[in-house]
């Protein structure tokens, strides 16, 4: 039985809980992680979920993801769901998330991190994954646009390969702000 944390608006911990599958109580929300991996050549690590998987069976998604349980952080959660899924240890102690998604149940905190990684290297977990790839942003809209990927705004998908190794919002310091 997994257990979730559930939040306020604020995205305070309220101290209740809610059991995964449970429907979920209105005013609450809860925390969920994605976590993008890019490789030096622009390309994102991909993963297809298993058929027996029940939401998106068969599709494939970003590198990783889930809900934080209880007492988890978003860099906890993002840390367990590498390990648990791809069976790759990354330290998130010092990662922020890139970007904050909310929808009406929760927040979605997204890690966008560059490393190459060999995907023949990867224990993957026969539950949930099927197969990893790397993918480029073209691959990745071909494979959303033929129903065979999550079905995310392309927008959004295109916004990650711009994050991905940018640490500003900024095109340039503001020089007027520093002393």
């Amino acid at each position: 039985m997994e257990l979730w944390d559930l939040y306020t608006k604020d995205r305070e911990r309220t101290g209740k809980t809610m059991e995964r599958g449970a429907k979920h109580p209105d005013g609450f929300y809860r925390l969920a992680v994605h976590v993008c991996i890019f490789n030096s050549r622009g390309e994102m690590l991909i993963q297809r979920r298993q058929l027996t998987k029940f939401g998106w069976p068969g599709l494939w998604d970003m590198t990783a993801s889930g809900s934080a349980i209880t007492g988890e952080t978003s860099g906890d959660a993002a840390e367990r769901e590498m390990r648990e899924e791809l069976g790759l240890s990354i330290s998130f102690a010092d990662l922020r998330p890139a970007l904050t998604i909310h929808w009406p149940e929760g927040f979605g905190d997204i890690f966008l991190l560059e490393r190459d990684v060999d995907v023949d290297a990867l224990t993957l977990q026969t539950e949930e994954v099927m197969a990893v790839r790397w993918a480029d942003e073209n691959e990745i809209m071909e494979l959303i646009a033929k129903g065979e990927f999550i079905p995310y705004y392309k927008d959004f998908v295109g916004l990650l390969f711009y994050l991905r190794n940018k640490s500003t919002l900024h095109t340039s310091p503001d020089l007027t702000r520093q002393q």
